[in-house]
């Protein structure tokens, strides 16, 4: 069993500051093989009928369990998964309780209680680079075709037939039991088409006639995408300066490997290095950051800026993606910076090993790895 020690130091920090830990994360990231590899816990798994008999009573299940460390993954297989975190965060703080799932804790009907102020969240993402060290493949390129998912990715050959087996189980598993929505082919129709299309500036109305759903329809079908980390919604850095993009967003697959599947890609060609770099950096400062306060930013004349992160009381830090660095062109930059004058400029490649800055005329630029861009803005 591989031990994934970026992330088990996560939930160790986490239960060290609540008692009950959320663990979220799509189907097959990783969730049930890291939990059962932290020490000394008792698992549940509840999916099973009889294990969910056993939670019928949960001040009596809870009392069997007192002071130890128990995993109960899947918990929204549970009738109201939301009641035994509550009764265990509130009654048996000296228990400390890990609960899977695929959903933010609020996304569906089934939880009753956020647990407000009760529980860490972590959220698992597609494995990162730290990750990549734990399982002793560090191909970048392989990462990339084979995306995150810890079978896929150890796969052999092509998961080609996993990819949708997978979309299958989420339909049957995720999106039935939790959302209860209908018209599988068109739900599943826009989420192909979000994959495909991955990196794009989102408009609802566009994906109305394909899907054969009203436009509202489909902004609801994105926020499940969102709540389920399917997509990465990121939302425009603006002002509201009249010459801002102020209201679209770009979308984001969750995985290079589904991105590749469904765009078709079997073998990597060099033009398709700078968006699977772009998507693996956004994975990166999502897993780091443990927020979704990352955002873009794009003016009328459609000049862009991969991303921007901000933070109380500091100036937007602009994060640019690029596979080399002779790929970079300052020009975006320098128009971003005229209106915002102040933070700091990262261009992130993957053939710099030590930092270096360079000046474009009043704009100094940072270039990075992602190892030293993490070190400068995610921690």
């Amino acid at each position: 069993m591989v031990k994934r020690h970026f992330w088990l130091n996560k939930i160790a920090e986490g239960l060290q500051k609540r008692s009950v830990l959320w663990l979220s994360g799509v189907r097959r990231v990783g969730k049930t093989v890291l939990c059962k590899s932290l020490p000394n816990i008792e698992y549940f798994d509840c999916e099973l009928p009889r294990v969910r008999k056993m939670m019928e009573d949960p001040q009596s299940f809870l009392e069997d369990l007192k002071g130890r460390t128990v995993v109960l993954d899947e918990v929204h297989r549970l009738a109201n998964p939301s009641e035994i975190l509550k009764i265990a965060a509130d009654h048996f703080p000296e228990t400390k309780i890990v609960a899977t799932g695929s959903s933010t804790l609020g996304a569906s009907a089934k939880f009753k209680d956020t647990l407000s102020g009760r529980k860490y969240e972590l959220w698992l993402t597609p494995m990162i680079t730290e990750d990549l060290q734990d399982f002793k493949q560090t191909d970048i390129l392989h990462r990339f075709l084979h995306g995150g998912l810890p079978p896929f990715f150890m796969a052999e050959g092509s998961p080609e037939r996993d990819f949708q087996e997978w979309m299958d189980a989420f339909w049957a598993k995720d999106i039935l039991e939790l959302f209860r929505l209908e018209r599988r082919y068109s739900f599943l129709k826009f989420t192909e088409l979000l994959l495909i299309q991955s990196g794009g500036i989102f408009e609802a109305s566009s994906f109305a006639g394909p899907c054969e759903v009203s436009r509202s329809t489909i902004s609801n079908y994105l926020a499940v995408l969102e709540s389920t980390y399917v997509v990465h919604v990121i939302r425009p850095f603006t002002s509201h300066r009249p010459t801002e993009i102020v209201s679209a967003p770009k979308i984001y697959a969750f995985d290079t490997g589904f991105m590749c599947y469904y765009r078709g890609w079997d073998k990597l060609r060099q033009d398709d290095m700078g968006t699977l770099w772009e998507h693996f950096i956004l994975n990166e400062i999502l897993a780091q950051t443990q927020s979704r306060k990352i955002y873009y930013w794009r003016d009328k004349q459609k000049h862009e800026v991969d991303f921007i992160i901000t933070k109380k009381q500091v100036e937007p830090t602009v994060i640019e993606c690029k596979w080399t660095t002779a790929d970079f062109d300052p020009t975006n930059l320098k128009i971003f910076r005229r209106h915002y004058p102040k933070g700091l400029n990262f261009v992130v490649v993957s053939d710099v090993k030590r930092s270096y800055s360079r000046s474009y005329d009043d704009v100094m630029v940072k270039f990075v790895n992602l190892e030293d861009l993490i070190n400068e803005v995610a921690r």
